[in-house]
């Protein structure tokens, strides 16, 4: 139970930075898909880099990163649109895991 409430705590507050993070960004004009392939990028190269633990890995960057928000963005795009989001995502997120694990913490 305790790490339930651990992982729970963390993702409640990456969900809570991802939320800032796109509402600053939608603010400032935005189009939403780029605020979150942001988010995911980002979130997967401090997940390379660190290597963290359940709190900070699956908690708090599992809530800061968004596969629900990327599927219904994407869903909501025509088809060309919508395969290159798909490949920027894969490409900029499984970079940047790969350049954070390279330049990251050796655990």
């Amino acid at each position: 139970m305790k790490e339930a409430l651990t992982i729970g705590t963390g993702a409640a507050l990456g969900a809570l930075a991802r939320y800032a993070l796109t509402a600053l960004l939608s603010a400032a004009g935005a189009n939403p898909l780029w605020p979150l392939l942001l988010i995911n990028v980002a979130g997967s190269a401090a997940m390379g880099y660190a290597k963290p633990g359940k709190f900070w890995g699956t908690g708090v960057l599992g809530g800061f990163t968004s596969f629900a928000a990327f599927a219904l963005l994407t869903y909501d795009l025509d088809a060309g649109w919508a395969l290159a989001y798909v490949l920027a995502t894969l490409i900029g997120c499984v970079g940047a895991y790969l350049l954070g694990h390279r330049v990251g913490v050796q655990k």
